[in-house]
C-alpha cells in the first residue's frame, strides 16, 4: 500500500485506468464465448451465430465515432463510467430464463455490449495521451503496448473463463455473477478516477467527429482491413471448424482460443522491445513490412490444407505464427494512433480510428459466417490474406517519418 502511495498521481490513474480495462475486456471476452458455445449447442448455424454478434459490431463503429466527441465534451471518466454501466445492463438482459432467450434479445443484448465495449477502450486509450509528457515517445509506445497486449491476454483468458463458467454455472448463472463483479468496479472508478480528464479545452463541433488528419485516415484504413482478416477466420469459423470438424469439446475450444489471445497479448504488450523502444524510429514502412509478412501466414495455413496436410498440425502452428505477427503489426499501429492523435481531441482522433477497427470486425464477423458456410475454412483463409495485403499496401501512404508534433497530426 506504501507504494502505491509514493507513485505519482498520473501513475496511479494508469493504474486505475487498466484495471478497469482489465476486468472490462475479461468480462467481455467470457460473454463472447458463453454466447457463441451455448448458441452453437443449441444448434445455430454458422452465420445465425455471426448474426448474433452483428449489432454488437454495428454499434461498436457508431460508439466510436460518437464516443470521441463524447469523451470530448464531457470527460473521459464519465464515457468510461457509461461503457461499464451499459455492460452490466447488458448482461442482466441475458440473465432471463432460457426460453426466453430469442435472436432479437440477444442481439440487442450484443449491441449494447458492443457499445460499452468500445466506450471503455476509447476512455481508456485516450487517457494514456493525457498521463505522458508530450515528448515522451518511449514511454507512450510502453505504456500503449503494455495496455493492449494485456488487454488482449485477459480477453483470451476470458475465453477461457466463459467455457468454464458455462460449464460450471450455466449460461443464466454466469452472466448474473459477471454483472455483479462489474457493478462494483464501477462505483470504484466513480470514486477514484478523475472527473476533468479527457475533456477538451475547447468543445468540438459534432461535425469535427470526421478526422481532418491524413496520417490518421491511412491507419484507419489499414487498421479496417488488418482486423477484418483477423476476424473473417477466428470469430466463427475457427471455434465452429475446431468443435463441428475436429470433435473437440467446449473445454478445448474455450481454452485454445484463451491460450492463442493470452500468447497474442503477451506478444503485443512486448512489441517495443521487438521492433525498438524509441517509437518515433516506428513509421509507414515499418507497418508495410510487418503486414507483408503477415499476409504469408493465413496464404501458407491454406495452400497447406488445401494439400492435405493434417488440419490439426496446420492450424496450430499457424495460428502461432499469425498470434506472434498479427501482434507486432497492431502494436505498431495502436502506438501511431496515440501518437498521431492531437492532444487536445485525442478522444475524436481514436475515436475515428477505432470506428474504423470496429467496421473492420463486423465486415470479418459477417464474412466469416457466410464464408465459411457456404465455402469452408480454406475460403476464410484466403480472403484473410488478401485483406492483409490491401492493408500493407494502404500503409505505404503513411508518413514516412513521424509526425514532428502532437498538433501536427492535423495536416
Amino acid at each position: 500500500m506504501t507504494a502505491l502511495t509514493n507513485l505519482s498521481a498520473d501513475v496511479r490513474q494508469y493504474l486505475l485506468i487498466t484495471g478497469n480495462y482489465w476486468l472490462f475486456t475479461l468480462s467481455d471476452g467470457a460473454l463472447r464465448m458463453l454466447v457463441l458455445l451455448h448458441f452453437h449447442q443449441l444448434g445455430y448455424s454458422p452465420l445465425q451465430l455471426a448474426t448474433l454478434f452483428l449489432f454488437y459490431e454495428i454499434f461498436g463503429v457508431v460508439t466510436n465515432l460518437f464516443g470521441g466527441w463524447l469523451g470530448a465534451q464531457f470527460g473521459l471518466n464519465r464515457t468510461m463510467h457509461i461503457g461499464l454501466l451499459l455492460q452490466v445492463f447488458a448482461l442482466l438482459m441475458l440473465a432471463v430464463p432460457t426460453g426466453w432467450l430469442s435472436v432479437p434479445l440477444v442481439m440487442a443484448a450484443q449491441g449494447l455490449s458492443g457499445i460499452a465495449k468500445d466506450l471503455n477502450k476509447m476512455s481508456a486509450k485516450s487517457s494514456i495521451k493525457l498521463l505522458v509528457k508530450p515528448d515522451a515517445h518511449s514511454t507512450l509506445y510502453r505504456w500503449v503496448a503494455l495496455l493492449t497486449g494485456s488487454k488482449n491476454a485477459l480477453k483470451g483468458a476470458g475465453f477461457f473463463l466463459g467455457g468454464v463458467l458455462l460449464t460450471v454455472l450455466e449460461f443464466r448463472g454466469a452472466v448474473l455473477a459477471m454483472a455483479a463483479v462489474l457493478a462494483v468496479a464501477g462505483l470504484a472508478c466513480l470514486l477514484l478516477l478523475r472527473s476533468d480528464l479527457g475533456k477538451a479545452k475547447t468543445k468540438p463541433k459534432f461535425r469535427e467527429l470526421f478526422s481532418k488528419s491524413r496520417a490518421i485516415n491511412v491507419l484507419s484504413a489499414a487498421r479496417l482491413f488488418l482486423f477484418g482478416a483477423r476476424d473473417v477466420w477466428f470469430v466463427v469459423a475457427l471455434p465452429v471448424y475446431l468443435s463441428a470438424q475436429l470433435g473437440w469439446d467446449f473445454w478445448q475450444v474455450g481454452g485454445f482460443l484463451a491460450a492463442w489471445v493470452i500468447g497474442y497479448g503477451v506478444v503485443q504488450a512486448l512489441a517495443p522491445a521487438v521492433t525498438g523502444r524509441s517509437g518515433q524510429r516506428h513509421d509507414g514502412k515499418d507497418i508495410f513490412g510487418w503486414a507483408a509478412v503477415l499476409a504469408l501466414v493465413p496464404a501458407a495455413i491454406a495452400g497447406a490444407l488445401l494439400h492435405g496436410w493434417p488440419p490439426g498440425g496446420v492450424l496450430l502452428s499457424g495460428l502461432l505464427m499469425f498470434a506472434v505477427l498479427f501482434a507486432i503489426n497492431s502494436s505498431l499501429h495502436s502506438y501511431l494512433i496515440v501518437s498521431y492523435a492531437s492532444a487536445d481531441a485525442v478522444s475524436l482522433d481514436v475515436g475515428f480510428y477505432y470506428m474504423s477497427n470496429a467496421l473492420g470486425r463486423l465486415l470479418g464477423t459477417l464474412l466469416s459466417g457466410w464464408l465459411f458456410q457456404q465455402f469452408g475454412l480454406l475460403s476464410c483463409l484466403v480472403v484473410s490474406a488478401g485483406f492483409i495485403a490491401v492493408a500493407a499496401l494502404i500503409s505505404l501512404a503513411l508518413p514516412k517519418t513521424r509526425l514532428a508534433t502532437d498538433n501536427a497530426a492535423v495536416e
